[in-house]
């Protein structure tokens, strides 16, 4: 296995386990993470983003089913979709950059639509 795909496999188990701590064991201070939520910059602002994260997906019926996972050298892609009470991630994806055994760029994107 290689510390790219060692560092996905913690990163989505630690998120699938809604362990903030284990998340943040990816990050640096210099990392970064763009979304359509806006670009949260260094451990604080991540930090920020997982627990929104972590609020919503706290419920027994939220699921989320990984479509895709691939590693090429330092990036990593994942496809994949979610329901929570709150949302429908009917298309989501997320880009890693993962040299030195840690994220330091991270982007997201999706097809997300509230539930009525």
């Amino acid at each position: 296995m290689t510390t790219t795909e060692s560092v996905l496999e913690h990163h989505l188990e630690a998120f699938g386990n809604q362990d903030l701590e284990a998340v943040m064991e990816d990050y640096t201070d210099e990392s970064t993470v763009v979304t359509n939520m806006g670009t949260f910059r260094g451990l604080e602002e991540i930090e920020g983003l997982f627990t929104n994260l972590f609020d919503e997906f706290d419920d027994p019926d939220a699921s989320i089913t990984m479509e895709e996972e691939l590693v090429e050298g330092e990036f990593a892609y994942i496809i994949w979709t979610a329901e929570t009470p709150e949302n429908d991630y009917e298309f989501a994806t997320d880009t890693f950059h993962i040299p030195d055994e840690t994220i330091t760029f991270q982007t997201f994107a999706g097809k997300i639509s509230p539930k009525e």
